[in-house]
């Protein structure tokens, strides 16, 4: 078995704990990111907890099966899509000031009840933002430095 090969082959084991634990790093990284405003945490931990899932699969099955799904054109336009909402909600309430909250304030649906998932105005906005951009640069990240690594072997 040459270098390569063992490199990219973590076994049986690996790869079935792999498969059944990234759903659930998944979803606890969408449940930091959406609920950063009312519990410690928020896009940027969210963020890298979800591209940990993504991590892990690079680590498990190897940097040929993560090339095989990774789309570097997606990852790119999701990381500047992140990037623009957070811009974007920040720049909405410029008439009054910089990240001036005008979004859910007192109405009939968006009551702003402390502790609703929904009493944040712009928080969970941007925690989805900063989420989004956290993941894919942090993914993107990783796949370029492993890509590097092999490239130079």
């Amino acid at each position: 078995m040459n270098r390569r090969s063992a490199q990219s082959d973590m076994g049986l084991i690996v790869k079935t704990t792999a498969r059944a634990t990234i759903p659930l790093i998944g979803i606890f990284g969408a449940y930091i990111v959406s609920h950063g405003h009312l519990t410690p945490g928020g896009g940027f931990q969210g963020g890298a907890t979800i591209a940990g899932a993504g991590i892990l699969f690079l680590i498990a099955f190897g940097l040929g099966e993560m090339k095989r799904r990774y789309n570097h054109h997606l990852y790119s336009a999701l990381e500047g899509l992140g990037g623009l909402v957070f811009l974007g909600a920040a720049m909405l309430g410029l008439g009054v000031a910089f990240f001036y909250n005008t979004l859910w304030h007192n109405g009939p649906v968006f009551n702003g009840q402390p502790g609703t998932l929904l009493s944040a105005g712009y928080l969970p906005v941007m925690n989805l933002a900063v989420g989004l951009k956290v993941f894919a640069g942090l993914v993107s990240a990783m796949v370029a430095i492993a890509a590097y690594r092999r490239w130079n072997e």
